[in-house]
C-alpha cells in the first residue's frame, strides 16, 4: 500500500465528505503519518491540487463514468480523483503507476468488484483523453473559462460581469499560482536587515518585500514551526497587502486603539508594534479560540498592551463610545482576494452569502464608529475584491453618517502611495492578496 496516496485520501475525504479546511486536515494528517520529505511534498501536491480542481476535475471524471459519483462510496470517488488527478495534472507521474495504486487502495476500501470498475475508469482515461477536452461553444464562454481555470461557473460569471473576460481569466490565473510565504520584521526585537541575515543563516531563502518596510518574502525553506526566529518572535506570519492596514491607521505610541474583528491577530500585533507597545489595544472578536492564538502571537512577539474581549463587534462600539483614537474594522468577508491560499474556499462560497455580507459589514462598520472621538481614525478593511462588500459598504456608510469623512487611503500606503481615496489591491495586477482599505476621519 502506498502510504502517501492512502494518506491523501483520507484527507480529501475528511475535506470533502466532513467538511474539514483542507489545510488543517492536512497538516493533522502529516503530522500523524510517518512519512520522509518528497512523500510529504507529494501528498500536499496532491491534496492541494485536487481540493483546487474541484468541479473540474468532477466534470473530467463524469465523461469516464456512466452512472453518478454521488452514488458512489465516498472513498471510491476519492480514489477516482486521485488517479485521474495524477494521469492529467501530474506529468512527472507515470500513468500505469497512477492506475495501479488506484486499484491498490480499492482493495482496501472496497470490494472486488469495485476494483474492476475503478482499473476500467482509469485506464480508459490515459487511451481516450480527448474525452476530458472542456467544450468550447459559442456562448458559453463562461463555462470555458470556470472549467478550463478551475472556478465555479457563477463566480466567474460575476467577475466577468465586473471585470470583463480577459482580467477575469488573469484573476482566475493567479488563483492557481503556488503562494508566496510572506512575513513582517517584529520591529519589537529586530530589524528587517538582522532578520534577513539571521534567516539565512537558519538556511531560509528570503529577500526583502516591495510593499512593506518590515516585510520579506520566503523562498526555499524548510518546516516553519522549526525556525528559532518564529519562535523567538523574530516574525509573524503575514501578507503584504495585509500589512498596508496597520501603517494606513497609523496608530501612535500612547494611543488607545479598538480592533473590532481581531483574530487571528496580525494586524493587531502589526500596530502594537508600529505604537512601540506604548497605549492600549482592545481586541474584539466572537471566538474565545481564536482570541486565545492571538494572545499567544502577542507572547511570543513581545506585545503586552493587547488586551482582549470576546463580544460581536456590532455592538461593542456603544460600550466604548468617543473613547478610542482609532478604530480598525478588518471585517468578516467573502475572501475571494485569498483564494490562491485556501484550494478549497472557492468551492465552499455561494452566491447567497455573498449577497448577505454588506448588510453585516455595515453593522459592524456603524457600531465601531460609534466608538471613535472627534478628531479620531476610523479604516475599514477586507480581503476581498467585491465592490459590494468593498466600496459600497464605505459609500453607504458615508451616506448616512455625515460627521466622517473619507481621506486619501493611497497616502497613508507604507512604500507604494498612490492617489486613491479608497485603495483596492488585486491579484491579477499588485501580486498580492486582494485587499482593500478605506482610511476615514471623524470630524471635531
Amino acid at each position: 500500500m502506498d502510504k502517501a496516496r492512502e494518506t491523501a485520501i483520507k484527507v480529501l475525504h475528511e475535506v470533502h465528505s466532513n467538511g474539514a479546511y483542507a489545510n488543517v486536515a492536512l497538516v493533522q494528517a502529516l503530522r500523524r503519518a510517518a512519512l520522509n520529505e518528497a512523500d510529504r511534498r507529494f501528498v500536499t501536491e496532491l491534496v492541494y491540487g485536487i481540493v483546487k480542481a474541484g468541479d473540474t476535475l468532477d466534470w473530467m471524471l463524469q465523461r469516464y463514468v456512466n452512472r453518478p459519483l454521488s452514488k458512489m462510496p465516498p472513498m471510491i470517488q476519492e480514489i477516482l480523483r486521485l488517479g485521474l488527478y495524477q494521469i492529467f495534472f501530474l506529468d512527472k507521474v507515470p500513468a500505469s503507476a497512477a492506475c495501479n495504486e488506484a486499484v491498490e487502495l480499492t482493495k482496501r476500501y472496497g470490494h472486488a468488484g469495485i476494483r474492476g470498475f475503478v482499473n476500467a475508469v482509469l485506464r480508459t482515461a490515459v487511451r481516450e483523453p480527448e474525452k476530458a477536452v472542456f467544450p468550447k461553444i459559442q456562448g458559453q464562454e463562461a463555462q470555458y473559462l470556470a472549467l478550463s481555470a478551475q472556478h465555479p461557473v457563477w463566480l466567474v460569471k460575476k467577475w466577468i460581469s465586473a471585470f470583463g473576460y480577459e482580467e477575469t481569466a488573469k484573476l482566475c490565473a493567479f488563483d492557481n499560482t503556488a503562494p508566496v510565504l510572506s512575513v513582517r520584521t517584529n520591529t519589537l526585537k529586530t530589524d528587517r536587515e538582522a532578520l534577513l541575515r539571521t534567516l539565512s543563516g537558519e538556511g531560509v531563502e528570503a529577500a526583502a518585500s516591495d510593499w512593506a518596510p518590515e516585510g520579506i518574502l520566503f523562498g526555499k525553506h524548510g518546516a516553519l514551526d522549526s525556525l528559532p526566529s518564529l519562535q523567538q518572535g523574530l516574525f509573524q506570519v503575514q501578507d503584504e497587502s495585509s500589512m498596508q492596514v496597520a501603517h494606513v491607521i497609523d496608530p501612535q505610541p500612547g494611543e488607545f486603539v479598538l480592533d473590532v474583528c481581531s483574530a487571528p491577530g496580525g494586524k493587531t500585533t502589526h500596530m502594537a508594534a508600529l505604537m512601540k507597545n506604548q497605549g492600549h489595544i482592545l481586541a474584539v472578536d466572537i471566538y474565545e479560540g481564536k482570541l486565545a492564538r492571538l494572545m499567544e502571537n502577542a507572547v511570543r512577539l513581545g506585545v503586552s498592551i493587547v488586551e482582549t474581549k470576546c463580544q460581536d463587534a456590532r455592538t461593542i462600539g456603544a460600550v466604548y463610545a468617543g473613547q478610542a483614537d482609532r478604530v480598525l474594522v478588518d471585517a468578516p468577508c467573502s475572501g475571494l482576494g485569498v483564494l490562491r491560499r485556501k484550494p478549497d474556499a472557492r468551492w465552499r462560497k455561494t452566491p447567497a452569502e455573498l449577497a448577505a455580507l454588506p448588510e453585516l459589514q455595515l453593522a459592524i462598520l456603524r457600531s465601531a464608529a460609534l466608538a471613535v472621538k472627534p478628531g479620531g481614525v476610523l479604516v475599514y478593511s477586507t480581503c476581498t475584491i467585491t465592490e459590494e462588500e468593498n466600496s459600497g459598504v464605505v459609500r453607504a456608510f458615508l451616506d448616512e453618517q455625515p460627521n466622517f469623512a473619507l481621506e486619501i487611503t493611497g497616502d497613508f500606503l507604507p512604500v507604494k502611495r498612490r492617489s486613491d481615496s479608497m485603495v483596492q489591491l488585486y491579484p491579477q495586477h499588485d501580486g498580492t492578496d486582494g485587499f482593500f482599505i478605506a482610511r476615514m476621519k471623524r470630524r471635531m
